[in-house]
């Protein structure tokens, strides 16, 4: 019989450099908002996405290829950026044909950190897309790390969420021995019920709920398959896989 490929659940960027990323899938997790609105750019026709980790990179890889500067920093639109990071404002008629630049403050960053690392297979993954996600590391057959965005380095629940129910729908294909795997998966069948009411007692919930009012986002980047792409990095963009 066969072996089987491994996956480990990375629970922080600062916690990526444990892992070796090469010959594997690297899937990159930020529910609250990044990976959430990638995947609702793509599905609504965005030509590809280039994500950025810079501000001013954003303005000016836009300004060059003639596409939307679009992210955030901290929760809201970051100066210079003429859209944010929520994926509701991605709508067919707004994002169809367009090439999108994204820079966030965690997400982003994360991609470019797997690159660093070595990454050569990338995709990114929220619940928007969870389907899409599962069926392609299921077909890869490579070993997988689900890597978790955080929040500036520190562990958040949201992300972890995402890694669980990935878990609970390919375990089967994967040989787990990785006790923040097996956190993940408990939470995730614990709350899987009604993630949206277990959410509001996230702190990322309350700085985008309380702070900024972005509820609508939060339940869309809670709902399972209703943007359900495959986010693909090659060639320093994000396209339809």
């Amino acid at each position: 019989m066969s072996q089987k490929p491994t996956l480990y659940t990375s629970l922080s960027p600062a916690l990526l450099h444990l892992y070796d990323v090469k010959d594997t899938v690297v899937v990159v997790i930020d529910v609250f908002r990044a990976t959430s609105t990638i995947a609702a750019a793509l599905y609504n026709g965005a030509q590809y996405i280039i994500p950025v980790d810079a501000v001013p990179r954003a303005v000016e890889i836009s300004r060059e290829v003639g596409g939307i500067a679009a992210g955030e920093r901290d929760g809201k639109l970051a100066e210079g950026l003429s859209h944010g990071n929520s994926p509701l404002e991605y709508t067919k008629d707004f994002i169809e044909n367009k090439i999108l630049v994204l820079t966030t403050t965690n997400g982003t960053r994360l991609l470019h950190m797997a690159l660093a690392n070595g990454a050569d297979d990338i995709v990114t993954g929220s619940f928007p897309n969870l389907s899409s996600i599962c069926n392609y590391l299921v077909k890869q057959g490579k070993n997988v790390i689900l890597a978790c965005a955080g929040w500036k380095d520190r562990f958040n629940i949201e992300d972890t969420l995402f890694a669980g129910a990935v878990i609970d729908k390919v375990k089967e294909h994967f040989t787990i021995h990785c006790d923040s795997s097996l956190m993940a998966h408990n939470l995730y069948t614990q709350n899987q019920s009604d993630l949206l009411k277990f959410a509001e007692n996230l702190t990322h919930y309350h700085r985008l709920v309380n702070r900024f009012g972005y509820i609508d986002d939060i339940e869309f980047c809670l709902t399972a398959d209703v943007a359900d792409v495959l986010p693909l990095y090659k060639e320093e963009k994000l396209i339809r896989g």
